[in-house]
């Protein structure tokens, strides 16, 4: 097809109803094979390499890649789940492809603002990044820094700088069933960030608090506490898991943006 841009590098897990998974700033699909593995016995899941790009990394053409990737893999609807960098690109994808959005999960996601800490921090200051990161992500981050430096530079421009509010108005008009999770101890996102984007978006919104024997629950627990992120998964009555009841404690954000 002219002007057709390549499909993505991707892992592909499981079998059946497919889950596109999009993994984080600097991260890598192979970062969150863990919950890829607890949810492979029901689904499918996909998560594409947001840098496998051989030019300049580009929103746009990024978009229009994801786009190619379902197409290869014959998705013609597809859930998603985003995770903080990756949720951005989720909100896009989501707003300009309604037709092949099926639902849509962001955890402690690119949301209201248009200044992100982490992306900032390592556009920045590369070094200081690791100070703000768990082990998981370091390794993930260094092994990313090393390939593509100038890749993820232009990705964490695009983060840092990027104004949401039009794709958020979008994909609220269009209906897309939609829910926000966040980590109760997020310290690179604001709860009442994920709170806002939430109501906004008209999605619920859930905070996953430390159960007993569990430290506190931070911005990377979609890897860092796999097993804990999938019981939350489960629970949203997601469309991609086969008929299951409604949400049976996530709510709707408050028009104020604050929970009961």
């Amino acid at each position: 097809m002219p002007g057709r841009r390549r499909a993505l590098r991707y892992l592909s897990v499981g079998e059946g109803r497919t889950l596109v998974l999009l993994h984080g700033f600097a991260m890598q699909p192979r970062t969150y094979l863990p919950l890829a593995h607890l949810l492979a016995d029901r689904i499918r899941v996909v998560i594409p390499d947001l840098f496998d790009r051989r030019a300049r990394w580009d929103f746009d053409e990024m978009v229009t890649s994801l786009v190619s990737t379902f197409d290869e893999l014959g998705l013609d609807q597809v859930s998603m789940l985003g995770h903080s960098f990756g949720g951005g690109l989720e909100l896009g994808l989501a707003a300009r492809n309604p037709a092949r959005v099926v639902e849509c999960v962001f955890s402690d996601t690119l949301g209201i603002r248009d200044r992100f800490r982490l992306a900032a921090e390592a556009t920045r200051h590369p070094l200081g990044f690791f100070r703000l990161a768990t082990p998981p992500a370091t390794r993930a981050f260094v092994r990313t820094l090393t390939a593509h430096p100038v890749r993820m530079a232009e990705a964490g421009w695009w983060g840092f700088q990027n104004d949401r509010t039009p794709e958020i108005e979008k994909c609220a008009e269009a209906g897309i069933p939609c829910h926000v999770l966040w980590a109760a101890r997020d310290t690179l996102l604001a709860r009442s960030d994920g709170e806002e984007f939430a109501r906004r978006l008209h999605a619920t919104f859930a905070v996953a608090d430390a159960p007993p024997g569990y430290g506190p629950i931070d911005h990377d627990w979609m890897f860092d506490d796999a097993v804990l992120f999938a019981s939350y998964l489960d629970r949203l009555g997601l469309q991609v898991f086969g008929d299951r009841p409604e949400p049976v404690w996530a709510q709707p954000a408050t028009d104020a943006g604050a929970l009961p």
